[in-house]
């Protein structure tokens, strides 16, 4: 049974470990929160993710990309939220001066990002019809695709929480943690661009 899904397992880890939303909001928040703080968001992230991946099977993303006026208003959310994000994280300091930053990301704040991503969704559109031969019917790939799409995502973002833990015990002064976080922020916020892309 592996050797028929491993290129799909293969095709999902790609997806999410590779840098973007997700992964860079991971990232902060291990940086500022350590692991066991962020789970929530991370949990949120791949929770979101399956969701939109299944639903996609279902068929719903073929409508919603089929709605110019609801991908508009997705995107106009999206970015606004993931603007004041970069902004909340842009302006964090180090995690024992921070008030700006004093509260992780919630389980709804990840699965919001990717609920408001257009891409995700035309992921999800995508996944689904290039391995739909891997299910009987639109229901069994709902469940194969959001499993997949979950548990990679669990994976993936895992994996750069850690690596903002790691980077964390790099900072000693305030100065390298203002620094971390304006990068973080600015490429948060430049992911935002490829949601825009062919608008």
């Amino acid at each position: 049974m592996l050797q028929p899904i491993f290129p799909l397992i293969l095709f999902a880890f790609v997806a999410t470990v590779t840098p973007g939303i997700a992964t860079t909001l991971s990232t902060a928040s291990g940086a500022q929160f350590g692991f066991r703080r962020s789970v929530p968001l991370l949990v949120g992230s791949a929770a979101g993710l399956a969701t939109v991946t299944a639903a996609a099977a279902a068929g719903l993303a073929g409508l919603l990309l089929a709605m110019p006026s609801l991908q508009l208003a997705m995107k106009i959310i999206g970015s606004l939220y993931l603007i004041w994000l970069a902004i909340k994280i842009g302006r964090a300091g180090p995690p024992n001066l921070d008030v700006a930053m004093a509260k992780p990301n919630s389980f709804f704040g990840g699965a919001g990002i990717q609920w408001m991503n257009p891409k995700g969704w035309a992921m999800g559109l995508g996944a689904a019809a290039s391995f739909a031969a891997l299910a009987d019917g639109p229901g069994q790939l709902a469940l194969l695709l959001g499993s997949t799409f979950g548990l990679t995502a669990a994976v993936s973002l895992s994996i750069w929480c850690v690596a903002g833990m790691v980077l964390a015990r790099l900072l000693e002064t305030e100065w390298q943690w203002r620094a971390l976080n304006i990068v973080l922020a600015l490429v948060l916020a430049a992911s935002i661009i490829p949601m825009w892309r062919g608008a």
